[in-house]
């Protein structure tokens, strides 16, 4: 456990669109979370709540993003379709590279709702590209294509179990959670990436041998807070595996949200009497300035 009540922590919602030929739940929009990453946050004892999208053709009352970002302690953006490329300002090179752009603005509008009020956010997979994009990046439509030499990122034959070595970027933060693996083996699921780097943010880890972008971080500074992401699906680790563990990761993010839990300083819970004299100095700051 994290903390004396156990963490809420958001999960970012896939979607299934309308589809009239679908047998079950016929011609609705679903929204729903794939088990795996559900199970990876719950491991440490957090509670996931899927957080949906409150726009869209069934729509009714007045809660929005904010409302969650307010009541969750961070959130986590989901893996899935690709993002599209006119929100990094390029028109599409294939049809099947369009993403799915109602989903894209839902996720940008939860990232931009939790880091608006300062809660951790932890992306997996597409969750690192929208992130990237997001705070002004650009990606790759495909690798294959666009980045010269490029290894194989995406097998669908054997999907989860294709593999390949990152390199752990000296001085981040994520070679201090791991500091005696200089490199490591991930999986690697994905045929976009990033090409160029959000400012403000660091690459923490690249791929081997081709050197793309596989984990990012915000740098710290006033006013920002945590947001990390990695392009492979940590949750997908299993114990024994030769594949990077993923505790330390799952770790660091629940350790940021704790920290950043109202009434915490530092990571450490502010008792209520040093709250309530914190709160009665400004007052008295403020009615001394009038």
């Amino acid at each position: 456990m994290f903390a004396p009540r156990r963490l809420k922590i958001g999960l970012s919602a896939c979607f299934q669109h309308a589809d009239p030929s679908r047998s079950l739940f016929t011609n609705k929009t679903l929204q729903y979370v794939e088990q795996s990453i559900a199970h990876w946050i719950m491991s440490a004892g957090a509670m996931v709540v899927m957080v949906p999208c409150p726009t869209g053709d069934t729509a009714r009352g007045d809660v929005t993003l904010d409302h969650y970002a307010e009541w969750l302690d961070g959130v986590v953006m989901h893996g899935g379709a690709d993002v599209w490329p006119g929100n990094y300002g390029e028109e599409p090179l294939r049809q099947e590279w369009l993403g799915d752009r109602v989903r894209d603005l839902y996720d940008l509008a939860v990232v931009k709702a939790f880091a608006q009020a300062r809660k951790p956010i932890f992306g997996v997979c597409r969750g690192l590209q929208l992130i990237n994009v997001a705070f002004g990046g650009a990606l790759y439509q495909d690798l294959q294509e666009q980045h010269p030499g490029a290894q194989l990122h995406r097998n669908a034959s054997t999907y989860d179990q294709h593999f390949h070595d990152i390199e752990l970027v000296p001085g981040t933060r994520l070679a201090q959670l791991y500091p005696d693996k200089p490199s490591a083996r991930v999986n690697s699921i994905h045929h976009q990436g990033i090409k160029r780097v959000a400012p403000d943010f660091v690459v923490e880890a690249f791929s081997l041998p081709d050197r793309v972008p596989e984990a990012i971080r915000l740098s710290p500074g006033p006013g920002r807070g945590y947001i990390a992401a990695t392009q492979w699906h940590p949750e997908f680790h299993q114990a024994g595996s030769q594949t990077l563990d993923d505790t330390a990761i799952l770790n660091d993010f629940l350790t940021a949200c704790v920290a950043a839990q109202p009434g915490t300083l530092g990571g450490v819970h502010t008792p209520l009497h040093l709250r309530d004299r914190a709160s009665r100095l400004l007052r008295k700051a403020i009615k001394s300035k009038k």
